[in-house]
């Protein structure tokens, strides 16, 4: 597979995939910080940077430039059709998030976090597994995220006609993406990081230190 990467950002990057709720924006920060990194969180950019090519591409399918009615999203439809709905729009929106790692060029590594960041997607592109982990919350620390931040709590959506509905449909719809990224990974060699909160941040940041060692410059004092 050929991918266009005309200042060599992409060959040379690092990869934190996997699943929401995990801590990845929190260590790819703390890695960033300790190294001297270039951090690109992908939710940050797909949430905000790429609404327009989101709105484009819905206009030229003949789809609703606002997007579909959020009743039907979160609470009418089944965790499963969630789950396969969002596996399949990942590709395009992976492109969208290259189209913004081509455009960084930098004397470090770049770091680039988010759930949109696939092994499937990653591994073409890749010299070495080693330059990617997937990391995924076991239920309990899910669960935890969803009571402790609001962040994770929140739909992002406003106007549901069953709010509790929705939010067990999206935390199913979670669950099933988690478990498809862990079995990519399993098929193309990626490292799984299991997150449970035994460990703080800064431990697990260590961990993913130790895992990409190979590719990170001298730590900065």
């Amino acid at each position: 597979m050929t991918v266009w990467d005309p200042f060599g950002t992409l060959a040379s990057a690092l990869w934190i995939g996997g699943a929401q709720w995990a801590g990845k924006s929190t260590v790819a920060r703390l890695l960033a910080v300790r190294y001297g990194l270039t951090a690109y969180h992908y939710d940050y950019h797909d949430a905000r940077g790429h609404d327009d090519r989101r709105v484009a591409r819905r206009v030229r399918l003949g789809e609703p430039a606002a997007g579909p009615d959020p009743d039907a999203v979160w609470v009418h439809d089944t965790p499963e059709r969630m789950a396969a709905s969002t596996l399949a729009g990942f590709p395009v929106r992976f492109e969208w998030a290259l189209d913004d790692l081509r455009a960084l060029v930098s004397g470090r590594p770049i770091l680039a976090e988010g759930w949109g960041l696939r092994p499937e997607l990653v591994a073409p592109m890749i010299d070495s597994p080693g330059r990617m982990v997937v990391m995924v919350p076991t239920e309990e620390f899910r669960r935890h995220q969803v009571d402790t931040l609001d962040r994770a709590a929140a739909i992002g959506a406003s106007g549901l006609s069953d709010p509790e509905r929705a939010q067990r449909n999206r935390l199913a719809r979670d669950r099933l993406v988690a478990e498809d990224a862990v079995r990519a990974a399993d098929a193309f060699g990626i490292r799984v990081v299991e997150v449970d909160g035994s460990r703080d941040a800064e431990a697990v940041a260590d961990d993913l230190a130790e895992h990409f060692a190979r590719y990170l410059p001298a730590r900065d004092r």
